[in-house]
């Protein structure tokens, strides 16, 4: 398993292509969106300025867009072309497989995360203490293990056609609804309510509580817990059901 985690990670360090959608479309959405933000403006009655609420957003989405985008797709095509038949003849497991898939899908996301973040401290003004940095950065790579896992159980429920597609709706919606292009307070009470219980939501706020100095809250970590949980068995539960139809 940990032959197999080093090579995805090689693997995917040497696509270009999509290192460089992965690590720089996040960074350049930040800086176009908070031209229209003053230093000092308010992010509603959220306690942070607004760059700093979008910063911690573009830095969630941009996490996202790494572990999501290319993973399904990518396990989905190593399916049709007969390489993860290839390695059913070893002794890998299935949560060997997965554990791979997202490790790999993870260390993607890290530079993505610390471009935006570098960007907020030294282009945009934002001021945290070092802690917080760190926390953000941390709490933040650690979140994209939910949707890392999400991709790969895309990637082993459709066809390499299809993964693309409905990956992008998993990526446009919850990213929409979890208040990462526009900000939660501005939404209606209930949809408030109901994006608290889908994962892009709690994600970005794992963020937003260390800057205002505290730790996450517990009901956003308990929920991202469930979906990681949800979306690994998920994952694991289709490797093991497409080993029995080959």
């Amino acid at each position: 398993m940990k032959t197999l985690v080093k090579l995805e990670i090689i693997r995917t360090l040497r696509n270009r292509k999509f290192m460089f959608f992965s690590v720089m479309y996040p960074a350049i959405l930040f800086m176009i969106v908070s031209l229209s933000y003053k230093k000092d403006t308010a992010a509603g009655t959220t306690g942070l300025t607004a760059v700093a609420y979008l910063m911690t957003a573009m830095a969630a989405f941009g996490a996202m867009t790494a572990v999501l985008m290319g993973n399904a797709e990518r396990i989905a095509r190593e399916r049709e072309k007969g390489w993860v038949r290839q390695l059913r003849l070893t002794a890998l497991p299935g949560r060997g497989y997965v554990t791979a898939k997202i490790a790999s899908a993870a260390t993607v996301s890290l530079p993505s995360i610390v471009i935006v973040l570098v960007l907020g401290a030294t282009v945009k003004g934002v001021h945290l203490a070092a802690w917080q940095w760190i926390g953000i950065g941390v709490a933040t790579w650690a979140g994209s293990l939910v949707f890392a896992a999400l991709g790969v159980a895309i990637g082993y429920l459709a066809t390499a056609d299809a993964a693309r597609p409905i990956s992008m709706i998993f990526y446009f919606g919850l990213a929409a609804l979890g208040g990462l292009w526009v900000p939660l307070y501005t939404f209606p009470h209930w949809l408030q309510t109901m994006a608290g219980y889908l994962p892009a939501g709690p994600y970005a706020a794992l963020g937003r509580s260390i800057e205002l100095g505290d730790a996450p809250h517990a009901k956003d970590v308990t929920v991202l817990v469930v979906y990681l949980l949800l979306f690994a068995g998920a994952a694991a539960w289709l490797y093991r059901k497409d080993t029995r139809k080959a």
